[in-house]
């Protein structure tokens, strides 16, 4: 009756708040979860510190799922930033959702459990939305192309590369997000949506980049210097304040030394390629 499961963060290459069309990266980030059942009915969180609403909802709507009135204890603890626009939020919730699946003994498409963390994200309100870009490239690994709007994957390739992450001390929630003035840039964010079609991820991040930053309030200099490294794409990650980039092995000290006199901590890590997993496998 306690089962496990591990799944990784992701960046952005769209932000699908300007027109429901989203793409994301796994990004080798790892968020752990562990689900132990109990007969009492109520499922409950135990992370210190840590709103566990929506991974509460998670495994109660597994649990909803098989028809299977028991109570819960989930527990977390991740590497990926949170309120960062590293998508804590859906990495937990694949983690909770395949763990608490993990604990019944039982077996589900890895979309369909996926869109039970989108469907319990929105219910306790933390994405604008749904975030499925964020999800399938967390449960999926790999690059992601999504339609936010139907629910769609688009497309899904894997891809290798460096991934440089610059996460400032400043936290800001997707739900405070200025969705008025996000929508204003959707006719870039098509240029962007068409260019993430057609696999070209390192130039639709970077107009992402910088038209998210415009219409957010946030700088463009570290994308500038990132590009100015060498990086063959860099972007305002989510809804910020972290920015992520990809880049050449040859070019990551580069990256990293230009954002270092920035404020913030970067991080160097990798695209992730691998499916979430239930045994802390991947």
């Amino acid at each position: 009756m306690k089962g496990k499961a591990v799944a990784c963060g992701a960046a952005t290459i769209l932000n699908a708040v300007a027109n429901w069309k989203g793409s994301a990266f796994g990004v080798g980030l790892r968020t752990e979860a562990e689900v132990i059942l109990n007969p009492s009915g109520k499922v409950k969180g135990d992370v210190p510190g840590v709103d566990t609403r929506l991974v509460v909802r998670c495994v109660e709507k597994v649990l909803e799922r098989f028809g299977r009135d028991l109570g819960a204890t989930v527990r977390t603890r991740s590497e990926v930033p949170v309120a960062s626009g590293l998508k804590s939020s859906s990495t937990a919730a694949n983690a909770s959702v395949l763990a608490a699946l993990d604990a019944l003994g039982a077996e589900m498409d890895l979309f369909e459990a996926a869109m039970i963390g989108v469907s319990a994200a929105r219910e306790v309100g933390v994405t604008i939305t749904g975030a499925l870009d964020d999800a399938l490239a967390s449960m999926l690994g790999g690059v992601v192309v999504t339609d936010n709007r139907e629910m769609k994957l688009l497309r899904r390739e894997e891809t290798d590369s460096a991934v440089i992450l610059l996460v400032p001390d400043k936290k800001i929630l997707s739900k405070d997000t200025d969705v008025g003035r996000s929508r204003l840039v959707a006719p870039l964010a098509d240029v962007a949506f068409d260019l993430a079609l057609k696999g070209d991820y390192g130039r639709a991040m970077t107009l992402n980049g910088l038209m998210y930053c415009a219409a957010l309030g946030f700088s463009a200099e570290p994308i500038m210097a990132a590009l100015k490294a060498g990086a063959w794409g860099a972007s305002l990650s989510g809804t910020g304040p972290a920015y992520a980039a990809l880049a050449p092995d040859d070019k990551v000290e580069a990256v990293s030394f230009a954002w270092e006199g920035l404020g913030g901590r970067v991080i160097r890590a990798a695209v992730n390629n691998q499916a979430a997993s239930m045994g802390w496998e991947i």
